[in-house]
């Protein structure tokens, strides 16, 4: 069992993604709730009532915070007051951020140094913005009057940090705030109770802690379920089911007690709401309003959890399924194969009837169980239709599974019934020989048993010829027939043991034949000499010869017999008796259906007359495409510079004219001042225009350019189609069409060349230069093709190389993908593995690109598909398998050694044959080259002797390749690697005949760079001195022999210094500079005859 991807776990995840979208809409909401300083930490002072909110409003909706006579205010600690302070101003603030304070301190008995401290200690510790701050002075004629003197000295000071008014009265208070805004100590009727309030305030930040502790569980155990890892044991996803359903139990009785305990409050702020004015309740309507919303998005947070889990917890269950279908459909996979193995063993050419009747009931009993088999096969394969008509997440793979079950059954019953037939058939063939043989032994009898002295009568002479008579009429069919109606009728069965029993039943059957004839002619001779003196000359009715043997009578005609046995359908030569006529029917076919032109004119004249009509039409649209190039180059791009249309331009689009009109002038020159000349040369002699297509195929490309840059093209005219600018030019050149019809004129002219050249090769069949014609159609079909690739190309994001680094595109299009991974835990997001993956393949030169295929939608979205880069595969390192169990569309595309297997599901058959004959091609191709710098560098190594290092160093590499075969054929070294080469050769030549198989064709080397690919275990010589130091203490110096025994997965080689023994690790890229720079053209690798290794050239 493998993990799943697709979109599948897209699907999935979307409800977790809904769940963490609900669970942040609702911390928003709770931070209107919620303030960082909470009730507990204030609560003893706010019981003390040293400020207090009331809930009245000032002026410009200013916040009315009350600080009310208090005798130990001055004792309460700074940081206390500032905590109060926070508190009561955050809680307004939560709600509306940037509301303004008015603060009412009431000191009307109290003293001006209490008045005076509490305003330093207000403007030192507040800390929202302060509006006003309206004082009540003392009411004592004395402590009013130092109030007075000392506020008068001391204004500016206050005033500077905050503005104070100094009241003399609740009345002058009225002046600033309306009495429905203030208590009743104040003379208002706003109604006030601070132990009420310190209970609501309680209630609502509990509910608070409480929902925001719910959202974070819901949220973890939605991240737990979204995080697991999968078992593939049954029993860990049952534990697994039921510990997550236990869970969300738990869960959901939370959230419904939380549920009931925020309605109770939001029930008891509704009544205070109602009992109240709305316009003096502004706090109570407003945390009303947020509790309610909480409530709701509380809500929509349980239900996005209880979609999430739902959705979970159906795909595990399934996922439970397809474990336990998988482990079902494994059990039955090996029993059938156990079933397929018990056949083989069934020997059904056996040399007698005795073992093919124990052949027969072993089949009998192998068949019995078979049935059962298939009867259960035919259970799980319903199951699984079951599973997949409840739209089971892994429905491609379940029925992918039936499918094979249903192929294997439908094998093991064609092999059993195979069998079965050839056991008939044998058993048949054996009764008729076995019968023959009795005959042939009963005939031996009867001339033995014939008593001679009875010879000597002419009754008893004619007796024992009728005797005889009658039993060669007994004679069994197969006799009659003959070895060679045997043979036919038995052909699928016979055996060399039966084709030896045959030979001796029918050489018995001819020994007693003669036995029989020879007594018969003897009997004959007595019976004339008998009755020759009694001259009794009877015609012998009953005896005319040969007219009662069984080879002559007219039942079995000889010559009928003949032409039955030539009638017979011969295995392999019915087909081939047949196809001369079919044959001669399709050529007729052929022949009598050419391309007719469209109107009937006979002779060369007419074919000529066609030609010449066709090559007309070729010039004359080509001179209306240059003067429409032309309008356009002059009439639009050129316009773009006139400053008299500057104002009806675009800001935008002034320094885009080669966006919108790309490569246009080039192509425009092209044709104007060649093409259309070479055309126009080509009147007279139309076949001649194939070679002006192959001369100038080269400028074709300036297309390809163009093409690519039509997308942006469109998008800038789309962008600005409604501009005034383009309005007027096409006025002025009184165009029907607008520039964008004009733009797609090069694209349009593309495509009609091969239409026009086809229908020039119709009418120009037998001529000299036809094959002209046709590679003209091919490079135009071939640019088409290229034009296409290149667009598609140019969608390709996110590939961070150089995509012409992997060459040019030979296909490109979209496939189903199956990706194989190795064995390990399964995460819930990757679960939909069953289901493909669609992705578009680019096959270049040197690789093989996945890309997912993306469209943007919109009103201003490009039209035009990208492609987002997800894999890239080099083709040096690529095999493939032809062939995929279950599906004619499918084949393989294994990397590495099969590490990785790709199974590609082509939209029909024929594509994937296109698609496996290019692929094939570069393979071969690369196979190709692997062999000639195999043949050259053996070539080169047989000139490599181990001499002293200098010298082979000094000695240049031309001379190396230069000296020929003679040193190194003359050579008695034998590490020399001449004798080696045929064997690298038979391996080449296996590796390329070994397509037809399961293994595909792969290079082994999986190193990313080009030289780095022709590193191959072996000995060589080193041509600099290297040395490493650390772990692996490494020592080479220039003349060592060393042998590369593997690469490692890091890219480093295990490397053997032969000469100095000593063993460790060099990275790729220093084996080049060691080895030298002649690795790249000339191998310096050393054979040793005793123990080479060559490379494969396909996987195992």
């Amino acid at each position: 069992m493998g993990t799943a991807s697709g979109q599948e776990p897209q699907k999935d995840m979307e409800g977790y993604y809904n769940l963490l979208q609900a669970g942040s809409e609702l911390e928003s909401t709770l931070q209107q709730v919620t303030v960082p300083v909470s009730m507990q930490e204030v609560a003893g002072y706010i019981e003390k009532q040293v400020a207090y909110l009331s809930g009245g409003r000032g002026e410009d909706s200013s916040v009315i915070i009350t600080l009310p006579e208090c005798s130990a205010f001055s004792d309460i600690p700074e940081e206390a007051l500032a905590k109060v302070l926070s508190y009561l101003t955050l809680i307004p603030r939560a709600r509306q951020p940037g509301v303004k304070f008015i603060i009412v301190l009431d000191r009307r008995l109290d003293t001006w140094s209490s008045i005076k401290t509490a305003l330093a200690r207000i403007a030192a510790s507040f800390p929202g913005n302060l509006h006003l701050v309206l004082v009540l002075r003392p009411t004592s004629f004395f402590q009013r009057t130092v109030t007075d003197l000392g506020f008068r000295f001391s204004q500016e000071d206050f005033m500077l940090k905050m503005p104070v008014v100094m009241l003399s009265s609740v009345t002058d208070l009225l002046r600033y705030i309306d009495e429905n805004q203030l208590t009743s100590e104040f003379g208002g009727t706003l109604d006030y109770c601070h132990s009420n309030w310190i209970v609501l305030r309680t209630a609502i930040e509990s509910f608070a802690v409480m929902v925001k502790d719910i959202a974070q569980m819901l949220q973890a155990f939605g991240t737990e379920l979204a995080e697991s890892q999968l078992s593939e044991e049954c029993n860990a996803i049952e534990l697994l089911l039921l510990s997550h359903t236990e869970k969300y139990r738990r869960l959901k009785d939370a959230i419904r007690s939380v549920m009931r305990e925020g309605r109770q409050l939001l029930s008891n702020l509704e009544t205070s709401r109602k009992e109240g004015n709305s316009d003096t309740n502004w706090d109570i309507t407003q945390d009303w309003d947020t509790m309610q919303r909480l409530l709701a998005q509380l809500s929509d947070m349980e239900m996005a959890f209880d979609g999430f889990f739902d959705k979970h917890h159906l795909k595990l269950q399934q996922y439970l399924q397809l474990l336990r279908y998988e482990h079902s459909f494994q059990e039955m996979e090996s029993s059938l194969e156990k079933l397929r193995a018990q056949e083989r063993k069934v020997n059904v050419t056996g040399e007698s009837l005795f073992q093919m009747e124990q052949a027969a009931r072993e089949l009998d009993s192998l068949e019995r169980r078979a049935q059962e088999e298939m009867s259960r096969a035919q259970v799980i394969i319903l199951h699984g239709h079951q599973l997949a008509a409840g739209h089971h997440y892994a429905m491609a793979l379940i029925i992918q599974r039936c499918n094979e079950l249903r192929h294997q059954c439908d094998n093991l019953t064609s092999a059993l019934s195979t069998k079965c037939n050839t056991l008939a058939q044998t058993q048949t063939l054996l009764r008729r020989l076995e019968e023959a043989q009795r005959w042939c032994d009963d005939g031996a009898y009867l001339l033995a048993n014939q008593q001679v002295d009875k010879f000597q009568s002419k009754e008893g002479a004619q007796a024992a010829l009728r005797d005889i008579e009658k039993f060669q009429e007994g004679a069994p069919p197969l006799l009659i027939a003959g070895s060679d109606v045997l043979y036919l009728e038995f052909e699928s069965v016979l055996t060399t043991y039966l084709l030896a029993h045959i030979e001796k039943t029918f050489e018995k059957h001819s020994s007693v034949q003669a036995l029989i004839q020879c007594r018969q002619k003897s009997l004959r001779k007595m019976a004339d000499k008998l009755v020759r003196p009694v001259q009794l000359v009877t015609p012998r009715p009953e005896n005319p010869p040969r007219s009662k043997s069984p080879l002559f009578s007219p039942k079995h005609d000889f010559n009928s017999g003949l032409k039955f046995t030539f009638d017979l359908p011969l295995p392999g030569k019915k087909t081939s008796r047949k196809c001369p006529n079919s044959r001669k029917i399709e050529v007729i076919h052929d022949y009598q259906t050419p391309n007719s032109p469209p109107y009937c004119i006979d002779g060369e004249e007419g074919t000529e007359l066609l030609k010449r009509h066709v090559m007309n039409e070729l010039i004359e649209t080509e001179r209306i495409y240059v003067e429409e190039l032309l309008a356009v180059l002059l009439g639009y791009r050129a316009e773009m510079d006139n400053p008299t249309l500057a104002l009806l331009l675009p800001t935008n689009l002034r320094n885009k004219r080669d966006v919108l009109f790309g490569n246009l002038p080039d192509i425009y020159n092209f044709h104007s001042s060649v093409f259309l000349q070479n055309l126009e040369s080509c009147l007279e002699t139309p076949e001649a225009v194939g070679a002006c297509f192959l001369e100038q195929k080269e400028h074709f490309h300036l297309y390809e350019c163009y093409c690519q840059n039509k997308s942006r093209s469109d998008a800038l005219w789309r962008q600005f189609s409604d501009c005034p600018f383009f309005q007027e030019c096409q006025k002025k050149l009184e165009h029907k069409l607008g520039l964008d019809s004009y733009l797609l004129k090069p694209v349009q002219r593309l495509t009609k060349y091969q239409l026009l050249l086809k229908e020039l090769l119709k009418y120009s069949s037998g001529c000299e230069r036809i094959s002209e014609l046709q590679g003209a159609l091919a490079a135009m079909l071939d640019l088409l093709k290229s034009v296409n690739d290149s667009m598609h190309q140019i969608a390709i994001t996110g590939y961070e190389g150089d995509l012409g680094d992997l060459g040019r595109v030979l296909m490109q299009g979209s496939f189903s993908v199956w990706i194989g991974h190795k064995k390990g835990p399964t995460r819930v997001k990757e679960l939909a593995r069953f289901k493909p993956m669609q992705r578009h393949l680019f096959l270049h030169e040197h690789a093989l690109l996945f890309c997912k295929r993306r469209e943007e939608h919109g009103e201003n979205a490009d039209k035009t598909s990208s492609y987002s880069f997800k894999h890239c595969l080099k083709m040096s390192a690529v095999g493939i398998t032809e062939n995929v169990k279950g599906d004619v569309k499918k084949f393989e595309i294994w990397y590495s050694g099969r590490e990785e297997v790709y199974v590609i599901q082509a939209p029909t058959v024929e594509v994937k044959i296109t698609w496996l004959n290019e692929i094939r091609r570069i393979l071969t191709n690369q196979q190709k080259q692997l062999k000639e710098e195999l043949c050259h560098s053996a070539a080169v190594s047989e000139q490599m002797q181990l001499s002293p290092p200098h010298s082979l160093s000094k000695q240049p590499r031309a001379s190396v390749s230069s000296e020929g075969s003679e040193s190194g054929q003359s050579s008695p070294d034998p590490l020399s690697c001449s004798n080696k080469l045929q064997p690298n050769r038979r391996n080449i030549c296996e590796g390329l005949e070994d397509w037809s198989g399961a293994n595909g064709l792969s290079n082994p080397s999986d190193t990313e760079e080009e030289d780095a690919a022709r590193l191959v275990p072996g000995r060589y010589r080193a041509f600099v001195n290297w040395r490493k130091n650390g772990s692996d203490h490494l020592i080479i110096k220039c003349g060592d022999v060393i042998q590369l025994q593997h690469v490692e997965i890091d890219g480093q080689w295990l490397v053997k210094n032969l000469s100095r023994r000593q063993e460790g690790r060099i990275p790729s890229a220093n084996l080049q500079g060691i080895l030298g720079d002649g690795i790249k053209n000339h191998s310096s690798r050393l054979v040793d005859p005793g123990n080479q290794k060559t490379r494969k050239l396909s996987s195992p």
